[in-house]
C-alpha cells in the first residue's frame, strides 16, 4: 500500500468511527468504559464494548503525577490520546481533553484541531480551572470555551462529538446540582453535543438533569455500585455511562495490597488471588496474532 493510500485508508477508518459514535448516541444505552493504556484499551475491544474514553487521571497515575492539568502537558496528552487510538484501530475513541489544556478560547481551539488529528471520535472539555480559589470557570467564559471547541470541531469537517463537562460537585460547589444544570443548559447551547455533570449519583438528581438538557444525551460517571443500577439508568434516559478512573484504581487497589502485604508481612498472600500470567500471556498472543 503506498503512503497516500494508508493515509486515505485510515481516514476512512477515523470517518467511519466517528460515524458509529455519534449513532450511538442517537438512540439507546451504553458503556464506554476508560483503559489507561494500549493493553487495557486491547482487553476492553475483547469484551464487546463498543467505544472507549480516556482517562487523564488514569494516565497520570502510571507517570507518577497527579491528576491535573499542570501535570501532563498538552502535548504528552495528546500522544497517550493518539497511543489509545492506535490500540483499537476498530473502536470510537473518546478523548478526556481536561479544560482544553488552555483559558483563552483562541487557544482551546487550536488544543481540539490537535486533538482531532489523534483520530479521535468525540472529546470532552470540562469547566474546572485546576485554581482551588477559583475551582470553576466563570460561565461566561467557560460558554465561550466551549463554543470555540464547537467552532474548530465545526471548521475540521470531522464530525467530532463535543462532550461539556460541568464539575461543580467534584469542586464542592455549595449547591452543585443547580450549578451543573445552569451550566449545562448553557453549553448545550453553545453547541455541545453530549453533557455531562461527574458526581450526582442519586436518581432524582440523574432525572433531573437529564430533563433539564433533554433531547441531548447525557453521561454519567459510575463510582461504585451505589446509586442506580445500569438498567435503572438506561430507563431514567441516560445516554451513557463511564467510569472514569474506575478501573485504573481497581488495578491499583490489587496492586497495593499485594504490595503491601509483601513489605509489611514478607508474604506472597498478596498475590493469591491474581489473574495468571499464564491467562494474561495467552490472551495478548491471541490478541497480537488477531492483529497480523
Amino acid at each position: 500500500m503506498t503512503p497516500l493510500a494508508s493515509q486515505q485508508t485510515l481516514a476512512i477508518d477515523f470517518a467511519t468511527r466517528r460515524a458509529d459514535f455519534r449513532k450511538l448516541h442517537e438512540a439507546g444505552f451504553f458503556v464506554i468504559p476508560n483503559p489507561w493504556d494500549a493493553g487495557t484499551a486491547r482487553y476492553l475491544r475483547s469484551l464487546g464494548f463498543k467505544a472507549l474514553a480516556t482517562t487523564s487521571s488514569g494516565f497520570a497515575f502510571t507517570q507518577g503525577l497527579p491528576d491535573a492539568e499542570w501535570a501532563i502537558s498538552r502535548d504528552a496528552a495528546l500522544k497517550h490520546i493518539a497511543s489509545i487510538v492506535a490500540a483499537v484501530p476498530d473502536i470510537p475513541i473518546n478523548a478526556d481533553f481536561e479544560s482544553g489544556y488552555a483559558h483563552e478560547p483562541e487557544a482551546v481551539a487550536e488544543n481540539v484541531r490537535l486533538c482531532i488529528a489523534t483520530g479521535v471520535a468525540g472529546l470532552s472539555i470540562e469547566d474546572a480551572t485546576g485554581n482551588p480559589n477559583q475551582p470553576l470557570y466563570d460561565l461566561p467564559l467557560a460558554v465561550e470555551k466551549i463554543a470555540a471547541a464547537r467552532a474548530a470541531i465545526d471548521a475540521s469537517g470531522s464530525g467530532v462529538l463535543l462532550t461539556a463537562r460541568a464539575e461543580a460537585h467534584l469542586v464542592g460547589h455549595p449547591d452543585p446540582l443547580r450549578e451543573s444544570i445552569r451550566r449545562l443548559v448553557a453549553y448545550a447551547e453553545a453547541g455541545a453535543d453530549v453533557l455531562f455533570a461527574p458526581g450526582p449519583s442519586t436518581r432524582a438528581d440523574i432525572e433531573a438533569i437529564v430533563a433539564a438538557v433533554r433531547p441531548r444525551p447525557v453521561n454519567i460517571l459510575l463510582f461504585s455500585s451505589d446509586g442506580p443500577t445500569l438498567p435503572e439508568l438506561a430507563d431514567i434516559g441516560v445516554r451513557r455511562v463511564s467510569v472514569g478512573s474506575g478501573l485504573a484504581r481497581a488495578a491499583w487497589t490489587g496492586f497495593l495490597n499485594a504490595a503491601r502485604t509483601l513489605a509489611n508481612e514478607s508474604s506472597m498472600a498478596g498475590f493469591d488471588n491474581a489473574v495468571t500470567f499464564g491467562e494474561l500471556n495467552k490472551f495478548f498472543h491471541k490478541d497480537h496474532a488477531e492483529r497480523q
